[in-house]
């Protein structure tokens, strides 16, 4: 059988890989999916947890900020993750007008419950590797995070009109 050329190897490889984060990013969609209903809360609402347990306590404003949402689409948001007992409203330690949204130890618990076991599970495949190895992952790593903020950062519309100048 005769082998193929080394750059048509490399291409296929790195065509392969890149099926396979498409496939990644898929799967973390069903996976969050999937931690939503266990959380029994709408994609919004997750996503507004995830941020809190990223950052810590917000207030509405900020949080409004990071989910790309009004102020009153978070107060709704905040309010049913109240009631299903996700977060709390605190005082601001600092400013006596202000509120800041808290997760709750016991939801931030269950959360964690529930992913950390995939979370030590994906560590331990990386730790598999030779150190070399390792550097070249999180390098691939590292890189396709560039370029999906990239992509946040810049309007889709505003990046094919660079592509045309």
């Amino acid at each position: 059988m005769e082998e193929k050329p080394a750059k048509l190897q490399d291409r296929e490889s790195r065509h392969e890989a890149s099926r396979l984060m498409r496939r990644i990013l898929v799967l973390n969609r069903e996976v969050e999916k999937a931690l939503g209903r266990e959380l029994e809360v709408n994609a919004t609402d997750l996503e507004a947890m995830q941020r809190l347990m990223e950052r810590g306590p917000l207030s509405p404003s900020a949080l409004a900020q990071l989910l790309g949402l009004s102020t009153a689409a978070v107060t709704v948001v905040v309010d049913r993750l109240v009631k299903v007992g996700h977060v709390s409203r605190e005082p601001h330690p600092t400013d006596r007008r202000s509120l800041l949204v808290v997760p709750t130890p016991r939801s931030s618990r269950r959360a964690m419950d529930s992913l950390l076991p995939m979370i030590m599970e994906i560590d331990g495949l990386v730790s598999r590797y030779p150190w070399e190895q390792q550097a070249a992952i999180t390098d691939y790593l590292a890189r396709t995070v560039e370029v999906l903020e990239r992509r946040l950062l810049v309007p889709p519309a505003a990046q094919s009109e660079m592509g045309n100048a």
